[in-house]
């Protein structure tokens, strides 16, 4: 019966990875999956750390509907493993380089997630031409350490100084170094009069570990992002107290119908 299984185990953990494809950037491997057809093409960024399986509850779907392109960026997931402190104007020219090596000729619909949508934003400003549209979910931004400073100027410092010593114990920091430095980024008119969306929780923290997820936080990041989405003549807004910082786990549904939504208002 354990053979049977293990065999079976095996069996659903090939099938998950046999779409799976690995190509060359920046002299990298770097792994991704193209899945589906029509004529919008969505391409899937993920978070901080995470890998093009943070995309796993929505990305089938999505592909019913249009062609979905998701990956790891290096060092991420299954991509080649470097330790090396990027910034989002680099991670921005590889997603470029990739679409290239893909022979991705169309603007794609961008969807990022957390840190991702620092290096969306950054990539939407710098290749305006190749952008059709933007969602932003949970985007981490560089106001965040003002949400904190706003409530508690000297607990956040000291909570922020924390934060960038544990980032930096597991390695060279990816984000934190990044977007906690206070590095403005591209906004309206920056990035290009398109249809863009925000969806961000307010959901409350029972016992929140930093200023930055307590109830007052909670409503800051809602109106920053309310606000944000609403300088884009297309902008959208979408709060949610349902979920915490992965939407596309906790309301999958909810996400796949706001991004085929945003497929809509680019064929107005």
């Amino acid at each position: 019966m354990k053979v049977v299984l293990y065999f079976l185990l095996y069996l659903m953990s090939f099938y998950a990875s046999a779409d799976i494809n690995f190509i060359k950037v920046n002299g990298y491997s770097v792994e991704y999956e193209i899945k589906g057809n029509g004529k919008n093409i969505i391409f899937l960024e993920a978070g901080g750390s995470a890998g093009l399986s943070d995309w796993d509850p929505i990305f089938k779907k999505l592909s019913k509907k249009a062609k979905v392109i998701r990956y790891s960026r290096i060092g991420n997931g299954g991509s080649e493993k470097i330790r090396k402190n990027y910034t989002s104007e680099e991670y921005a020219q590889e997603a470029s380089l990739l679409l290239a090596a893909l022979k991705i000729e169309r603007p794609i619909v961008y969807v990022a997630h957390s840190y991702g949508a620092y290096i969306a934003r950054r990539f939407s400003a710098t290749y305006p031409e190749k952008v059709a549209a933007l969602m932003l979910i949970e985007p981490a931004s560089e106001h965040d350490v003002d949400i904190m400073r706003r409530i508690d100027l000297e607990i956040a410092e000291k909570q922020i100084a924390q934060v960038k010593l544990d980032d930096l114990a597991n390695g060279m920091s990816n984000q934190y170094l990044d977007f906690w430095s206070k590095r403005p980024l591209p906004d309206y008119p920056e990035i290009p009069d398109i249809p863009v969306t925000v969806i961000a929780s307010t959901k409350k923290f029972n016992d929140p570990k930093l200023l930055f997820f307590t109830d007052q936080a909670r409503d800051m990041w809602g109106k920053l992002h309310s606000d944000w989405a609403n300088t884009f003549p297309q902008g959208k807004a979408v709060l949610t107290n349902k979920s915490y910082h992965y939407p596309q786990n906790d309301e999958p549904d909810m996400v796949v119908t706001e991004i085929l939504k945003l497929l809509s208002r680019i064929e107005q």
